[in-house]
């Protein structure tokens, strides 16, 4: 479990790479395609091969032998297209520029050390390989010690591209730098396959894009079909944002709170209190006030932001300084109050992010309170001449709630290239995570060596750990069945048996959540599994793209002819996503097929719950599943249609199949179109 506490930056945007002229040398990401008849007897004679498409053979920047066919290359606008007229030549992309996006989480998701009668008889994930696609790594940081840890299995091909002895028996290996672009991140993929990782954690994100102009789909759907499993951030484009990596062979992953505060509380001179956090937990008078005033009140544009000289000319001397979120990063927007000569700062929340607020490591006094408290903050500033304030510091409190909560900047639902497939996938905790730190962070007396984060970056780690834990149990599931074990077995409710709530306090639809939030306990034993033969991707992907397009996915030529074309919805996902549409006979049912294998005890028999409102009617068949043996897999279908009359465009609710020890639960997503 070491590596939950790998150090993560946060996702960032995709920069797009700017237009040059023709003659400029330019990294393109070609996939070529070798005759039937050609066959490699070695790496180097592959690479050989993609050497005869370039006209000198420095040119080659990266050689793909395990994820893509093909390799990675500096050319002008000139010579791709000569290059794009021989033999072989399937597509070229250019290279695109990814920046790259714990202490108390594993008791929050069930995870202490192994006891007696847990589901932990695999040794706790020992053995598996994670393959980690980040940046971050600093491999002097106690973080990455190998006290303790067995040395890496026979399967590891790998090295490290660190001196030698910066790497241990933890920290095996090393990747991205804190720039990857399209080609560094398809190489690193490349390399962790071929080198012998089991699973593989991408923080890694960017706008959504066809599967077949995406390196990151690409060279996932390789490893899936390898068998390594994939596990990938959401995104932090939210709350309505659209989310990344979507591609139904990868899991995922949304970013929720856990039950953890690092508090703050701030007092007004009314009287009026509003609960709050901050990492840096300065020793303080909690007696004394200091005048409070809003950024906002000054004329300068954005002001309200703290954004840099922004508060020149204002008096904050001695102040604390309301600034609003946004525009401006946390940290800095404190620096400046700090310059200016403010005591502390409190930083509102705007109305899209509710009561999402994080603890970071700021560089005075602060506290980070949600929308509401802010407006109240700021009524209370307008209605006396001398408004004061306090920030009293309360250092870790646990067993907050509600948790968890889905964040505000965790990106949603539904997905662009495939909104047959509900995305999200699944929840972890991604909010005031511990991560560690290669530098100091906040004031001068702060703990240097870690800080707070917050993303799905780091949701995403989590969830691959939790794979890693599957795999070393089930050494011969699939990537597909692992998926499956940690959808159907998660928890929609939050501790208090509550609806997970959203940014704004209200039940979270499926979109933010996918099937919940993980519960590694019960996905050790799932009872039934929804498995995946990596060829019912290509019938999937027959369905939405041209032949070439989907053999630049596959790395070899597909005729989608020649293929059983599988639509969305039948595809055999562990959540369900059906689209009613508007006919004039609207009882007309909408069918769906699943087959489920049983991985529990045999005999078994799971009967079918449905909990769906009124203005939907579904139909289960058969009304029992009965198994006699393990590994055994029984069909299904499930048949919708209109039922009551509704103004929604979307319902949500869940299939669960239960036997005498186990629920089986897949979320279901009915559109009407």
């Amino acid at each position: 479990m070491g590596s939950l506490k790998l150090s993560l930056l946060p996702i960032l945007l995709l920069a797009v790479v700017a237009a040059v002229s023709g003659d400029e040398l330019r990294t393109f990401i070609v996939h070529v395609h070798p005759h039937e008849s050609h066959v490699f007897g070695t790496t180097d004679d592959r690479t050989a091969w993609y050497k005869t498409f370039l006209p000198e053979d420095e040119r080659l920047v990266h050689s793909y032998h395990h994820v893509a066919s093909g390799f990675a290359a500096r050319l002008t606008e000139q010579e791709l297209d000569a290059l794009s007229a021989m033999p072989g030549f399937v597509t070229a992309l250019p290279n695109q520029v990814y920046q790259l996006l714990t202490t108390h989480t594993p008791q929050f998701l069930g995870l202490e050390l192994p006891q007696s009668g847990r589901n932990y008889t695999s040794g706790f994930g020992e053995g598996v390989i994670i393959g980690m696609l980040d940046s971050g790594i600093y491999p002097f940081h106690p973080s990455f010690s190998g006290d303790g840890m067995p040395p890496p299995q026979a399967k590891w091909k790998g090295r490290c591209n660190f001196n030698v002895s910066a790497c241990n028996n933890k920290l095996i290996g090393a990747l991205c730098g804190d720039d990857c672009t399209s080609a560094d991140i398809l190489a690193g993929i490349d390399a962790a396959v071929g080198d012998g990782c089991d699973v593989i954690s991408m923080s890694l994100g960017g706008p959504p894009r066809p599967f077949y102009k995406d390196s990151i789909a690409i060279g996932t759907f390789a490893a899936v079909e390898k068998g390594v499993f994939v596990s990938l951030a959401a995104g932090n484009d939210g709350p309505r944002g659209t989310l990344s990596n979507d591609a139904p062979w990868m899991l995922t992953v949304a970013a929720g709170t856990m039950d953890r505060l690092i508090a703050a509380q701030v007092r007004l001179g009314n009287g009026s209190t509003f609960e709050s956090e901050s990492l840096f937990q300065p020793n303080i008078s909690t007696t004394v006030t200091y005048p409070l005033v809003y950024a906002g009140a000054i004329s300068t544009p954005d002001a309200n932001f703290c954004f840099n000289s922004s508060l020149d000319g204002f008096d904050v001397k001695g102040k604390i300084v309301l600034c609003d979120r946004g525009i401006v990063e946390r940290l800095d927007k404190g620096a400046e109050v700090k310059r200016a000569g403010g005591f502390g700062m409190i930083i509102a929340n705007e109305f899209k992010d509710g009561y999402s607020t994080s603890a970071e490591a700021h560089v005075l006094p602060a506290s980070h309170v949600s929308y509401v408290a802010g407006v109240a903050i700021k009524e209370y500033i307008n209605s006396t001449a001398n408004p004061v304030a306090q920030i009293i510091f309360k250092g870790t409190v646990l067993g907050t709630s509600p948790a968890p909560a889905i964040t505000s900047f965790s990106s949603r639902g539904p997905s662009i290239q495939n909104p047959g497939i509900l995305k999200p996938d699944i929840t972890g905790p991604g909010v005031s995570v511990l991560a560690a730190w290669p530098f100091r962070v906040g004031p001068p007396s702060t703990e240097p060596t870690f800080n707070l984060e917050s993303g799905t970056s780091m949701s995403t780690p989590h969830l691959s750990a939790i794979a890693a834990l599957i795999k070393s149990k089930y050494p011969d599931w699939s990537p597909s069945a692992i998926k499956s074990a940690i959808m159907t077995t998660a928890d929609p409710d939050d501790r208090s048996g509550k609806p997970i709530v959203d940014e704004q306090y209200v039940p979270a639809n499926l979109f933010a959540t996918g099937a919940g939030q993980v519960n590694p306990d019960k996905a050790l034993d799932p009872g039934l599994v929804y498995d995946i033969a990596p060829a019912e991707y290509i019938g999937f992907l027959c369905g939405m793209y041209t032949s070439k397009e989907v053999s630049v996915i596959a790395r070899r030529s597909i005729d989608c002819s020649t293929i059983t074309v599988i639509p969305d919805r039948m595809l055999n996902y562990p959540s369900i996503t059906v689209t009613l549409p508007s006919t004039t006979n609207p009882t007309a049912p909408v069918v769906v097929s699943r087959t489920v294998k049983n991985v529990g005890e045999a005999p078994a028999v799971y009967y079918p719950h449905v909990d769906l409102p009124a203005s939907v009617q579904v139909q289960v068949t058969p009304s029992s599943l009965q198994f006699t043996e393990v590994n055994q897999a029984q069909n299904f279908t499930v048949s919708v249609w209109r039922g009551q009359s509704t103004d929604a465009k979307i319902v949500e609710g869940s299939l669960r199949w239960v036997s005498d020890k186990h629920t089986v639960r897949s979320p279901v997503s009915i559109s009407f179109a």
